[in-house]
């Protein structure tokens, strides 16, 4: 079964260092970064924190008068009238921990409790919003969204009710998250899309840009962004780090990015698309070039809060990459029977390797297939890219007729693929004009976003029980 994470999270962008340099903001996932990446904008806090402190005409030296430890609330709230239980609390943080396959420490849940009762709220902001603006979301609409998400994990609507309660969540949770995502969505469209405007100069500046750029490396890169201030600068870093932590341990990056990140990027699993280096902050763009597709990096300081991210990818700009590549393949597995320990398997699998290192073309592995018992499918316009980053360094070097060395685990067996056939890559086109303005404007549009959703936050008003 594979981890329930709705494609419906919150959105909660943010503004990150590229924006406020004059950048452009197509910003808004393994190893660390050596310890010096992670206070590269501790300057920019800092001077921050004067500035703060001016502003308000705070003392040096301050005296706290009563108790205000945040541990002593309950998860619940009531955002202008509208009650968030602790139910709710603990349904949406059931989704997250199934995520992660259910290794998910005490310390590290009251932890996530927190971040997702914000999540809530926003969420809950984002509604009374829209209704405020005569904007409702259908029941109907609703249950279509949900029925397509339990489609995406081969179920049925009522068969997805039955394993969401058995991880201790509900429909509800998720029909709320897919409610709010649309209805703020909706209002976006509304209130803000129809003022953003991108000029032809604009587009044709990117365009000029990406020429330029041809050839050069192009990352795609996934982000968690945590929004800091100076006074809970070391509490973010430090769950910044349980989240690395936690997605180290077999987490699902898209599904920590869809909950936690305050970036617009939430909503895609913090996929940033395809983007070079100039395109992002010089913190982030330093760790990408730095880093191999698949690792992790962080928390990397950036004005305003810190970030986690992720190489998903890596290529050329506008240039053939042999990684998109088409293939034609025949896969030979070898299932091993119930309670094979790991010395047979390990002599099954060499066994394996002699036979099909003897391999001459794909005309004789349905034969040899026959032979050792094998089984043995047709895999055709299987992209390179889109295989695990082992076997493509493999195959990238494999000519056709030949097979990779085995591979696999006790419980899923022993397989190699042989390489049938091979068509190379063209040369990437640029994006035309079209798209570069639909992708401007809705960087635009996401920008005033979060102001809006900032606003919304200061005007609410929140009880906590």
């Amino acid at each position: 079964m594979q981890p329930v994470v709705s494609p419906f999270p919150r959105i909660g962008p943010r503004l990150g260092c590229a924006a406020r340099k004059g950048l452009r903001t197509l910003l808004l996932s393994s190893a660390l970064l050596a310890s010096g990446l992670n206070g590269v904008c501790a300057q920019t806090v800092g001077d921050d924190d004067a500035v703060a402190t001016q502003q308000l005409n705070l003392p040096k030296d301050v005296t706290v008068f009563g108790k205000g430890d945040p541990n002593v609330r309950k998860a619940t709230a009531i955002v202008n009238g509208r009650i968030i239980t602790g139910t709710d609390v603990d349904q949406r943080l059931a989704l997250i921990i199934t995520a992660n396959g259910g290794k998910v420490s005490d310390e590290e849940k009251e932890r996530l409790r927190v971040q997702v009762l914000r999540n809530l709220i926003d969420e809950t902001l984002q509604i009374q919003e829209a209704a405020a603006n005569d904007i409702k979301v259908d029941k109907a609409e609703i249950d279509q969204s949900y029925e397509r998400v339990a489609a995406n994990f081969r179920q049925s609507p009522t068969q997805f009710d039955q394993y969401l309660r058995q991880q201790g969540s509900s429909s509800a949770s998720i029909k709320r998250q897919i409610e709010g995502e649309l209805a703020w969505s909706r209002l976006l469209r509304r209130n803000i899309q129809p003022f953003v405007n991108v000029s032809e100069d604009e587009v044709k500046s990117v365009v000029d840009r990406m020429n330029a750029a041809k050839g050069s490396d192009e990352f795609r890169i996934g982000e968690i962004y945590l929004s800091a201030t100076p006074e809970n600068q070391q509490q973010i870093v430090a769950n910044a780090r349980n989240i690395i932590d936690q997605i180290k341990q077999g987490g699902s990056f898209a599904a920590y990015a869809r909950q936690f990140s305050e970036a617009s990027t939430a909503a895609v699993g913090g996929d940033l698309g395809w983007v070079r280096p100039a395109q992002l902050p010089d913190e982030l763009a330093q760790a990408a070039t730095e880093m191999q597709v698949g690792q992790i990096a962080g928390p990397i300081g950036v004005p305003g809060g810190v970030s986690i991210i992720y190489v998903m990818d890596k290529r050329k700009v506008l240039t053939a990459d042999p990684r998109d590549a088409l293939l034609s393949l025949k896969q030979l597995s070898v299932a091993f029977p119930t309670g094979t320990t790991k010395e047979q398997a390990s002599a099954r699998a060499a066994t394996f390797a002699a036979q099909t290192k003897a391999i001459k073309g794909c005309g004789q592995a349905n034969e040899l297939g026959a032979k050792m018992g094998a089984d043995v499918v047709d895999n055709d316009n299987v992209k390179l890219r889109d295989l695990p980053p082992q076997l493509q360094d493999i195959l990238l070097n494999l000519q056709v007729g030949e097979a990779t060395p085995p591979f696999g685990s006790i419980s899923d067996g022993v397989r190699v693929l042989v390489v049938c056939g091979r068509d190379e890559a063209s040369a990437a086109a640029a994006p035309n004009a079209e798209q570069i303005m639909a992708q401007m404007e809705e960087e635009r549009v996401n920008k005033r976003a979060r102001i809006y959703l900032r606003d919304l936050r200061r005007d609410a008003v929140i009880d906590y029980n």
